[in-house]
């Protein structure tokens, strides 16, 4: 999950940055309006966390225009405002979720993963394999009932991988899921993290196949082979996927 951030309060901002990057999200800063505005309409971002109070554009004109121009991820507004009329002028203006200030880091978390699941267009909140299962509200990973220990980078690929379980997952998805303007995520950092968890989920079940040229594949160990590469690629020649 990649987040942009807009809020010009700097110690707000780093706060609410290291609350989500401990969820293994990657975050993108900006304090400038003006900035956001071309930012938001990359389509770079899986959600934005937008203030009102911002210098050069408001938010409200930069939600209004990434609506104009068509940008549809989802954002969280951040306001000072607790009126009425201001909590419904935003969502008119196309927000998907309010919260005014002051507030609770945990409360903010909570609406970004509602914000994360109505966007991806499903209900539950739970990804499973196996018997291995991910509570997207609790943000851990179970086995048979028992917590899985992963740090946030490695969370965040687990459940990218589960949610495209049987299918190819590329390297450079996972690098513009995982990466942020201020900590790069390499193809070899990607290397590094899928072998990290292949030892660590090889007597849970679980495997993660490298289809050559392509990406990863995350399946349950007795599952037929299921690695087909993505709609319109050519494969390389030699054979596709390989466990190793």
């Amino acid at each position: 999950m990649r987040v942009l951030l807009v809020e010009d309060d700097r110690a707000l901002s780093l706060g609410i940055q290291h609350a989500l990057e401990r969820e293994g999200w990657s975050v993108d800063l900006l304090a400038d309006g003006e900035q956001a505005l071309s930012v938001g309409l990359l389509g770079e971002h899986d959600m934005a966390v937008l203030d009102l109070g911002l210098p050069r554009k408001g938010g409200m004109d930069v939600l209004r225009c990434w609506r104009a121009k068509g940008a549809r991820l989802p954002v969280l507004l951040l306001t000072a405002r607790d009126q009425l009329a201001d909590r419904v002028a935003g969502l008119d203006a196309g927000a998907d979720d309010y919260l005014v200030k002051p507030f609770d880091l945990p409360e903010l978390l909570a609406r970004l993963r509602a914000l994360r699941r109505r966007a991806a267009g499903r209900l539950e909140e739970k990804l499973t394999l196996g018997a291995l299962e991910m509570d997207l509200a609790d943000r851990e990973l179970r086995h048979q009932g028992q917590r899985v220990a992963l740090s946030p980078r490695e969370l965040a690929l687990t459940e990218l991988l589960l949610q495209k379980s049987g299918r190819v997952v590329t390297k450079e998805s996972i690098v513009a899921r995982l990466s942020s303007w201020e900590a790069d995520f390499s193809e070899n950092s990607v290397e590094v993290y899928v072998h990290r968890l292949r030892k660590r989920f090889a007597e849970l079940g679980v495997v993660i196949k490298t289809v050559r040229g392509f990406g990863y594949v995350m399946e349950a160990a007795d599952a037929e082979p299921s690695a087909d590469p993505p709609a319109g690629a050519v494969p390389p020649s030699g054979p596709a996927p390989d466990a190793a």
